[in-house]
């Protein structure tokens, strides 16, 4: 006997088989992925308000992290406007603003404490697709930079050694000079001799 039921056409029946099937983990990851990112977005309004700061009142859409944290290639290059007088635009906002500007989240720093602080941020590296964990060195890396330091400090040793050589050796005019100025007095001498009447000159007793 058939037990799959049959239609009132003779087909057979469906049944439930129409219903939506859902991943219970996978949801289960997005809820634990949305309560992360809930907790980061409060971590940085507690961060903001202990500084004096308004927190954020909407999230900003920003690419989720894929990688950890990198060291800046670039140099900041915060004392390259020191002691200069600069003529800055009347708007408030904005790169010609007055202060540190950062292209990539449009934010405008007072000083350069501020502005650090901006760019060590979790808002700047989420802005950057980056995390807040470093990755962490192998011990090839770190022979390998113990090498480079250890060369460093050799070269710089060899360019010192050099500079103090060069300061305790006077310079090649010196010796020159001072020997042409004894042959110039040992030949006036001689002719003086020669107009008093004596052939044979004076000779200098050592």
């Amino acid at each position: 006997m058939n037990n799959k039921k049959a239609s009132a056409y003779g087909a057979p029946a469906a049944g439930t088989d129409f219903r939506k099937t859902w991943d219970k983990a996978e949801y289960e990851a997005k809820a634990k992925q949305r309560d992360e990112e809930e907790r980061e977005r409060m971590k940085e309004a507690d961060e903001a308000l202990q500084k004096g700061k308004k927190p954020r009142r909407k999230q900003v859409d920003l690419p989720k992290p894929t990688e950890l944290m990198k060291q800046r290639e670039a140099p900041l290059e915060l004392n390259k406007n020191q002691n200069k007088t600069m003529i800055v635009q009347g708007s408030t906002r904005g790169p010609g603003a007055p202060g540190f500007y950062c292209d990539v989240c449009s934010r405008t720093s007072k000083d350069s404490s501020s502005y650090l602080d901006h760019l060590n941020s979790r808002f700047h590296l989420r802005a950057l697709g980056q995390k807040t964990q470093v990755a962490r060195s192998t011990i090839d890396q770190e022979i390998q930079a113990a090498e480079e330091a250890e060369r460093e400090a050799k070269r710089l040793k060899k360019l010192q050694a050099r500079e103090a050589q060069a300061k305790a050796k006077p310079p090649p005019g010196v010796y020159q000079s001072a020997r042409s100025t004894e042959t110039t007095g040992e030949n006036d001498a001689d002719e003086m001799s020669k107009m008093m009447g004596f052939s044979g000159g004076f000779k200098s007793r050592k």
